[in-house]
């Protein structure tokens, strides 16, 4: 068996060195180039992978754009929950472009970043919340690496565990503890894989939540990702259903109970 020296991606890792390509002076050229002015984001921002949540808020007029978020990549917008203003960046998909933004968003001055992500069922949960608080996620993906050495964890931030793990069993909290698969290869989930992560006690499947704890634990920022179980690899039709206008509703009052609960 080769030694992981040999593995490309393990290769001149220096976890403690900066970074010569700084997300703070990308924002200074965008900034540049398309006129953004200086300003403000919310210090709360969630990640909407499937854009869904975005799209609702946008349909109803409860968001609008921020002006002053100057990724090349993505568009942030702005709503209130329980009097808090928040942003929500839709359709991030994927550990490089999650933690591309996460880089982005915290030298923006933001605090606190929420991915709430589908995912594919792995095991069922016992309860029948849908929502997972993803409190370790094995790492099957790139970008984690560059971030931590490989036997590290990715895991949930402690600082954050504390407040939100201790009533995660109350029948009134939206979402259950567990450990989730992040992949960047969705479609080579393949039948040994997922038996390999039944066997780990991983109750689903999705592609941001490892790469995003490692940023947070490298950069010692306030990261916290949810898994919204929706599909089982679409291997049945009907799949991938999340309720009421595609999740939406349901998504707003997980941010609306975890909100009081971070602030």
């Amino acid at each position: 068996m080769k030694e992981n020296v040999n593995i490309p991606l393990l290769i001149n890792k220096d976890y403690r060195a900066p970074s010569v390509f700084l997300p703070e002076n990308l924002l200074r050229e965008a900034r540049r180039q398309k006129s953004i002015p200086e300003g403000t984001v919310p210090e709360i921002c969630v990640l909407d992978p499937d854009g869904d949540l975005a799209s609702y808020l946008l349909k109803i007029g409860e968001a609008a754009l921020n002006e002053c978020w100057a990724c090349y990549h993505s568009k942030m917008y702005n709503f209130k929950i329980e009097d808090a203003e928040i942003g929500i960046i839709p359709c991030i998909v994927g550990s490089s472009y999650s933690v591309l933004v996460a880089e982005q968003f915290f030298v923006s001055g933001g605090r606190c970043l929420i991915s709430v992500t589908s995912a594919g069922i792995i095991n069922h949960p016992l309860s029948n919340k849908r929502f997972a608080l993803i409190t370790e996620a094995i790492r099957d993906e790139g970008t984690s690496y560059h971030y931590l050495p490989p036997d590290a964890p990715a895991r949930l931030p402690q600082a954050l565990y504390k407040k939100l793990g201790f009533n995660s069993t109350d029948n009134n909290c939206p979402y259950f503890e567990a450990k989730s698969w992040t992949t960047d290869a969705p479609y080579r989930e393949t039948q040994a894989a997922i038996a390999a992560m039944e066997k780990e006690n991983v109750y689903c499947v999705e592609m941001e939540a490892s790469a995003l704890y490692a940023f947070a634990e490298a950069k010692q920022k306030n990261v916290i990702c949810f898994a919204h179980l929706t599909n089982t690899m679409a291997q049945a039709q009907g799949d991938f259903e999340k309720g009421p206008h595609f999740g939406s509703i349901d998504t707003l009052h997980l941010l609306s109970y975890l909100i009081k609960r971070i602030n």
